[in-house]
């Protein structure tokens, strides 16, 4: 998931629940990260950890902005209250403390322990991912979905990592069409034509897997297809150059590279993390052209989880404080994996 910021300098990632503190001395200051220009209709950040009060500087949806004739506006449906767990089933800090956690500063970088760990719950991610893609259809509400991704998730004895992160309502993200992230599921029914990001992160053992793809609903045109094409491809391409010594920074080149060569756009303002006995730290990870330093090292886990765009890559924030749609109503597509660097490369943890 990706994070945001705040009055308070606090960031955002993918989960816009990822949320986190900015260690004073850090070099992303509060001016660095926001960009906001008089007459615009929304305010724009460089990157992003958390949420919080600065949430309320972006500009709520104009309609008069969406231009995308094909297909209805989303709109909001009627939430369902959050769905119980367990009291067996162990829950991440920040669920008891019922506050955003703070950003760990400390890269995730494990033991042998820890990587068995790691890869149990990548591998459970995935599963639950994989069989809430066999789910979508024209008719299914994404209310639906979270309930049986829930299900599946406590079935298992794993928690539902978003599931009252920093407020968050649900068990998982469902972000359709112009949705870029952090959709909340809801009553609203998928339509023939739509296109769904569903992001599922699970806690077993102590330990995150984090994962996300984007699915078609029915039959969908063609200029959704090669959207969603050109996202999974832009993220096949930057696992494939990661390795030990290696520059997060082509990370960001790599993706920024093959969506300009298809005219697309790469959202700026969510970003990838590390994760692993918390859900996010350090690095951050740009999917834009950058030139911030760092390098991979033996045993990190951290996701890539780039989103791209047909038209604006601004982010527009709904009154629910999550839900992140492009400024024009444009399509939007995402796709993520946990990732563990290894002495031969790196390791996707998030497969079946």
């Amino acid at each position: 998931m990706v994070a945001g910021s705040s009055i308070q300098p606090r960031l955002i990632t993918t989960f816009l629940g990822d949320c986190r503190f900015l260690p004073s001395n850090s070099a992303h200051s509060l001016h660095r990260l926001i960009r906001f220009n008089p007459g615009k209709d929304h305010v724009s950040m460089k990157m992003s950890r958390t949420l919080s009060g600065f949430s309320n500087l972006f500009n709520r949806r104009n309609t008069e902005n969406f231009t995308d004739s094909k297909r209805k506006q989303l709109k909001p449906g009627k939430v369902s209250p959050a769905r119980s767990v367990p009291s067996n089933i162990v829950k991440p800090p920040y669920v008891r403390s019922r506050k955003a956690p703070g950003i760990a500063n400390e890269p995730q970088v494990h033991d042998e322990k820890g990587i068995e760990c790691m890869r149990a719950s990548g591998k459970l991610a995935a599963q639950v991912l994989q069989y809430a893609g066999t789910l979508v259809k024209p008719g299914i509400t994404t209310d639906e979905i979270d309930q049986a991704v829930h299900q599946m998730i406590i079935d298992n004895g794993a928690y539902p990592s978003p599931l009252g992160y920093g407020g968050f309502p649900k068990s998982v993200c469902t972000s359709v069409n112009e949705c870029i992230c952090h959709g909340i599921p809801d009553s609203r029914i998928l339509e023939d034509g739509d296109i769904i990001n569903i992001d599922v992160t699970v806690y077993l053992n102590g330990y995150h897997g984090d994962t996300s793809a984007t699915y078609f609903v029915g039959e969908v045109d063609e200029e959704a297809r090669n959207l969603v094409k050109v996202t999974k491809e832009c993220l096949d391409k930057a696992i494939s150059i990661c390795a030990p010594g290696v520059e997060f920074n082509k990370i960001g080149k790599t993706i920024h590279d093959h969506a300009d060569k298809h005219h697309y756009g790469v959202v700026q303002e969510f970003v990838g993390h590390g994760v692993g006995r918390v859900f996010h730290s350090d690095p951050v990870i740009l999917h834009y052209r950058n030139n911030d330093s760092g390098r991979m090292v033996l045993n990190q886990t951290f996701t890539i989880e780039p989103m791209l765009t047909i038209g604006s890559i601004d982010p527009v924030m709904w009154n629910d404080n999550w839900t992140v749609v492009t400024a024009d109503g444009s399509l939007s597509a995402q796709f993520e994996h946990t990732l563990l660097i290894t002495q031969n490369g790196v390791e996707i943890l998030t497969q079946c």
